[in-house]
């Protein structure tokens, strides 16, 4: 079976600023936009262009400098947000208008006090309007993760009627099961009559830690689009991980039969690029491109590794573009990691050497948290072997 393309949707300029204390000015997002655009995004959801003035130019701007991907701007429902984003995205080589309503009967009657078949109408409306702007729209069923089944596929029936090209599938609370989640692209697949007219796209977020999971459960049932952002920032706890999907994706090519066009020796340096820019920090133990994804502190698996390295690495770190695998030495270290890290340091000890020059380690490990080459160059320099006579 020849491998299918799924196509990634990059929103950390929409989504993504959305988190307290990330806003973006127009420059940022420029920056940011192309790097996203070097990375081997698809699509860039520059902004919300109607919500504010700058979010207006950056969207402007955005249009404007990239040339390969697709650019798109965030509507609601609503015919003049419509017809700000299509004057923001007028520059854009492959314009994009993002537009949608909630799904869910929690939305409809609380957000909109409204009926089923007055979101279908206001849904249909919108996209047709929206479609005679531009050739490419997305629709999103806000809240799809709660919504009725039976409902969101004759909501999704209607748009692509209507002229989507995109169907997006939001899990918009984080609130599925990747099962369940799965179980809902597969329902819409075989349940809308017209699906073979619009790429289905994921849009999870991350309330309880299930985005990733979520994002791949859909693309295994049929969707070809997911959305994402760099180190999984977004709205409350965050939106699928770019870089997890893609080496998902990657990781399990022969098995999943998909594939990406992100260049992924790339996923380090944008990753570092957008925490400094947005000033929010990785997490030590993000999966990927966190600090200690290639740190190895145990003895046991630091043994592992310095005999094969595939013993607790599946990815090399130059593979998503990391500085290197890195062994960590504390009281948990064994001595071939100590051993190793002392010739890396230029220092050559026989194996009896080692294990006296251990005890005093484990004497220097048990008072700090991280032994550095300063201490290790203290041991090696006080070190005595002792003499035979």
């Amino acid at each position: 079976m020849a491998s299918e393309k799924i196509y990634i949707f990059d929103t950390t300029l929409r989504d993504g600023e959305q988190v307290p204390g990330c806003k973006l000015n127009t420059k940022e997002k420029i920056q940011l936009a192309l790097a996203l655009e070097d990375l081997g995004v698809d699509i860039i959801e520059a902004g919300f262009p109607i919500s504010s003035p700058g979010d207006f130019e950056s969207v402007a701007k955005i249009s404007e400098v990239v040339t390969k991907a697709t650019v798109c701007g965030l509507t609601r429902a609503v015919q003049k947000d419509i017809e700000v984003a299509a004057e923001a995205l007028k520059s854009a080589k492959r314009p994009r208008i993002h537009t949608g309503i909630g799904s869910s009967d929690i939305h409809i009657k609380h957000k909109f006090n409204t009926t089923r078949e007055d979101i279908i109408e206001r849904a249909a409306k919108a996209t047709k309007f929206a479609r005679n702007l531009v050739p490419d729209v997305e629709f999103f069923a806000e809240d799809a993760g709660r919504a009725d089944l039976p409902f969101l596929a004759k909501l999704i029936e209607t748009v692509i009627r209507a002229g989507a090209t995109v169907v997006n599938i939001p899990d918009t609370t984080g609130y599925c099961l990747p099962h369940q989640y799965g179980e809902k692209i597969a329902y819409l697949k075989n349940n809308v009559a017209n699906i073979d007219k619009a790429i289905i796209s994921c849009h999870c977020h991350n309330d309880l830690g299930l985005s990733t999971a979520n994002s791949i459960a859909g693309a295994i049932a049929g969707a070809r689009q997911i959305e994402c952002t760099i180190n999984g920032i977004g709205e409350r706890a965050g939106n699928t991980s770019l870089e997890e999907v893609v080496m998902i994706i990657k990781q399990h090519a022969s098995s999943l039969n998909l594939y990406t066009d992100i260049q992924t020796q790339k996923l380090n340096p944008v990753s570092q690029l957008v925490s400094d820019t947005m000033r929010m920090p990785v997490q030590p133990n993000k999966a990927v491109v966190g600090s200690n994804a290639f740190a190895h502190s145990s003895g046991i698996h630091q043994d592992g590794f310095l005999k094969e390295s595939t013993t607790y690495e599946i990815m090399t770190p130059e593979e998503v573009g990391a500085g290197g695998s890195k062994i960590v030495l504390t009281a948990r270290s064994g001595r071939s990691a100590l051993a190793h890290r002392f010739q890396k340091l230029g220092y050559e000890f026989n194996r009896n050497d080692i294990d006296v020059l251990y005890g005093q380690f484990l004497k220097v490990a048990d008072k700090k948290k991280e032994v550095l080459d300063d201490d290790l160059h203290v041991l090696a320099k006080s070190y005595q072997p002792e003499t035979v006579v």
